[in-house]
This record gives structure tokens, sequence and C-alpha cells, in this order.
């Protein structure tokens, strides 16, 4: 069986059946470098990341492109305000993007393009466009001409007639140059103190939309099996590009349009205007910070398609969930010697094999198969985690398990490996840092306190230093004769 995908444009799942058997040729709309990356980006490129991941479990050859827009208003606005230029800019906020998609375990795409290398495939597609009577020079600028194409508002359900009533009629330097209200600008004439590059329609610059389309075509040809990108692109970006290379080749630009919800803090959209615009790495530097794998745990845990909520209250929840998943995670490296498990040195995760008929990895292809239900893929791996906790726990208590050493391997590196496609890892040791940082003798300091506490029967201020201790990562173990063991 295929993997079924929801397909904006069908507006029903689908299964997935690419161009080229066994081989998925995937392009995901990159950042605007001008700034750094929001929670929405990590909404997205978290998404997508894992449906690579997942595809290239199941066996898929995946080819995976995405672009960065280095040619932009927002850029060469910032560049001004910084007295800068537009490379520069560019330049910076694509190491930010890369820095802080790595944090959060994104891996990088096998090929990136961008707009500022593609100049001479965006003129060609222009050129062909006007060939064919789609696109028409206009004052240096060129528009495409949206009535020509029969099939536009497919993907986003739009149609011309209900947004023209809609319309303000107020009329634009720009607007009084195009043929129709709704046509929009492929390329775009220099304008005084901006950067161009020279055209057969004159100096200028490329609009947004014919970037993707040229930057596809450059790296894949004329079609693709899945386009990829966050639900607020569908119009007109998305839309706008079909019209685009569907008029160019006469071939659909994607088999599959695969879009990823909204990013909602406190019930209300993210944006600058409300003040409630957050970045990756102002949340993940911030004091209190969660886990970068809790963050990522976060974004999994609902429908990819559906608006996440980012609240105070669900970032701990998260935080709390991945210390779970964490501990199971480090349960091999911890406890596999004294199980008698052989894990050298050179021993690596990656390298793991898993029964991919059992039961468990089942449920979890079974759930990710169904448009990539990674809440059902989590709750496999909670599953697996709570069974690795019990037997941690009678490991520190009794010194031996209740279950086999072979099974505790086996439900390891089960939970190792499906952790993975979900992009979830933790390091083989527990740091410091991973525990609240607090220090051995920290740990043993408040021990000491606690148990102080308890022989002057003070057992509110013990079940405080226990709880505090807990939050921290820490578990305590009472034994008989007044002994605590802990481990992180």
């Amino acid at each position: 069986m295929s993997p079924v995908l929801y397909n904006t444009l069908t507006r029903r799942k689908e299964p997935l059946q690419p161009l080229d058997p066994g081989r998925v040729k995937m392009y995901c709309c990159g950042v605007t470098v001008y700034d750094y990356s929001h929670l929405g980006h990590a909404r997205c490129y978290v998404v997508w990341d894992t449906l690579r991941r997942y595809l290239t479990w199941r066996g898929y050859d995946v080819h995976y492109v995405q672009n960065f827009t280095d040619i932009d208003d927002k850029i060469l606005n910032r560049a001004k305000a910084e007295g800068s230029d537009m490379k520069t800019v560019a330049e910076r906020y694509t190491a930010a993007y890369l820095e802080d998609m790595a944090r959060l375990n994104v891996l990088e795409a096998d090929d990136y393009t961008y707009a500022t290398r593609t100049l001479d495939g965006i003129q060609r597609l222009i050129s062909e466009l006007e060939q064919k009577g789609y696109a028409y020079p206009a004052n240096g600028d060129v528009y495409y001409a949206v009535r020509k194409f029969e099939g536009y508002g497919k993907l986003s359900g739009r149609k011309l007639e209900d947004m023209q009533a809609g319309a303000s009629g107020r009329v634009s330097g720009e607007e009084a140059i195009k043929h129709d209200p709704f046509d929009f600008a492929l390329w775009k004439g220099a304008k005084e103190g901006e950067p161009f590059w020279e055209s057969p329609w004159g100096p200028g610059r490329p609009g947004w939309h014919i970037e993707c389309s040229a930057m596809i075509r450059d790296r894949f040809g004329d079609r693709i099996d899945i386009h990829m990108g966050g639900s607020d692109l569908i119009f007109p970006h998305h839309e706008n590009e079909i019209a685009q290379s569907e008029a160019a080749t006469g071939h659909p630009l994607a088999k599959v349009w695969m879009h990823n919800g909204m990013v909602n803090v406190d019930g209300e959209k993210m944006s600058k205007s409300l003040g409630n615009f957050t970045t990756i790495r102002a949340l993940l530097d911030s004091e209190n910070a969660p886990d970068p794998m809790a963050l990522r745990l976060f974004l999994l845990q609902g429908n990819y398609r559906k608006p996440v909520d980012f609240t105070d209250e669900s970032i701990a929840a998260a935080q709390n969930s991945w210390h779970t998943l964490q501990a199971g995670l480090q349960f091999g490296y911890q406890w596999g010697s004294q199980l008698g498990w052989e894990l050298d040195s050179e021993f690596a995760a990656s390298d793991i094999t898993i029964d991919r008929k059992s039961a468990l990895v089942q449920a979890f292809q079974v759930a990710m198969d169904d448009d990539l239900n990674t809440a059902g893929g989590l709750a496999v791996l909670f599953d697996l985690a709570k069974e690795l906790r019990r037997a941690r726990n009678l490991l520190a208590h009794t010194g031996q398990a209740d279950t086999d050493a072979d099974t505790l391997r086996q439900h390891w590196y089960t939970l190792v490996n499906l952790a993975q496609v979900l992009g979830l890892e933790a390091s083989p040791e527990t740091s410091e840092a991973s525990t609240g940082g607090l220090s051995d003798d920290e740990i043993e300091a408040l021990l000491t306190q606690r148990k102080d506490a308890r022989a002057a029967k003070n057992f509110a201020e013990g079940d405080r230093i226990r709880d505090l201790l807990q939050a921290e990562g820490v578990t305590l173990i009472d034994k008989p004769g007044g002994v605590t063991e802990w481990h992180r």
C-alpha cells in the first residue's frame, strides 16, 4: 500500500503515485531572507522535513529541493534601513535560517536554489509566456494575463468574478498600465537606487511568483510529484505558479499540492502588528527556553493541515512529553551494559535495523501512511517509551527487569528508529544542561535538605524538593533505611 496524502488541488486524500516509480520529486517554497525565521517557519519546515524523512523510511528515493527568495522589496527595505545591500542582507539571513533549522533537527535539502542564480531561466520562461500570448510588456514591466489561463483559481477555489465584486475600485500607478486588475508582474522595471539585471524588456528584476516556477523547472524539469508550502501561499503565490508553469508547458506542475496550517499565539494569528511575533532563536535562547526537540514535538502533535495554538501551557506540556521520550531514547545507553548488550564506542543509532513487520512498527506505518498522521505515530513512540520507563524503574529499584534483555533491546531499537523518522533524537549522554543544569553536587545538596526536612516531619518541604528535582529531570527512589537513590 502507498502512503495516502491530502491534495489541496483535488480536495481529497490520494495514494502517492510518483511520476517515476519509487522516486519522489519534492519542492518546498522557502523563506524570503530579510529577517530571522519565526515559529510559522518552524511549523512549515519541520512538517515537510518529517514527510521527507518518512517517505525515505518507506523506501522512496526522495529528491528534496527548497528555494531562497533573495530578491524582494522586504530585503531591499532592510538593506536601506541598515545602510547595507541586498546581497549582504540575504546571505546573513540565509545563514541564520540554516542555523535555526539545524537546532530543530531539520535536514538540509538535497538542493537549495536561489532566485539570483536563476535569472536566465526566469527570463526564458517569461519569454515563452509572452510568445504564447500569456504575458505582455508595459512600460518596462511584464505582466501575466490572468484571464488567458482558463484554469485560474482551481487550487484556491477562488473565482475572478467573486474577487472582482469585492474589489475597492482604487487604481494605483501599476494598476493603470495593466490590461486587467488581476494581472500580476512577471518582470519589474528598474527603480532608481535598486539593483537590476538586463533583460529583453529593459533593466529590472523578476516578480516573486515567476521565481518558483523557473527554479522548479531548472532543477526538475516540467513536472514534480509534490509541491509544499504554508497555507498562506495557496493564493496568490501557488495559484500563480500553476498559471505560469502550466501555460508554458501544457502539463500539470505538480501531482500533489500540500499545505501546512498556521501558528496561532494564544488563539490569535501570529503577526508583528499584534506584538505576538516570536522568532525561533528568540524562543530557544530565552530564559527557561524549551528543548529544541520539545518544540519540534509540539509542532508534530496535531494534524499538519490544521492551525496550531502556541501557548506557555502547550509548550510546557510538550517539554514534559519530550522528557518521557528522551528518557526512552537514552535507555539503551544508560542501562544496556547492565542488560548485557554490546554497544561499542562506534555504535550509531542510524545503523539500527528493526522488524518492519512487528505490531508496533505496523501501527506506526498505518498512522503515518494516513496523510502524515504524526499524532498517531507519536502515540506508538510513547507506548514504547513508557514500557522502557517501567523497565528502567524496575532496574533502578530491584536491579532487574521483568522483561528479557533481547525484548527490551528490540523495543529500544524500534523507539530510536521511529523517533528518527519524526526527527526526534536524544544524545547518548544526559548532560547537565538537559536536566536543568544541576550538577551532581547540587542534586546531592538538595537530597540532604530533603532528608533533613523529612526528619523534622516537614513533609511539605520534602515534597517540594522532590517535585523540584523531578521538574529538572531527576528521579528519586526512596529505599528502606532512609536511603534515597537518584538518576537523571
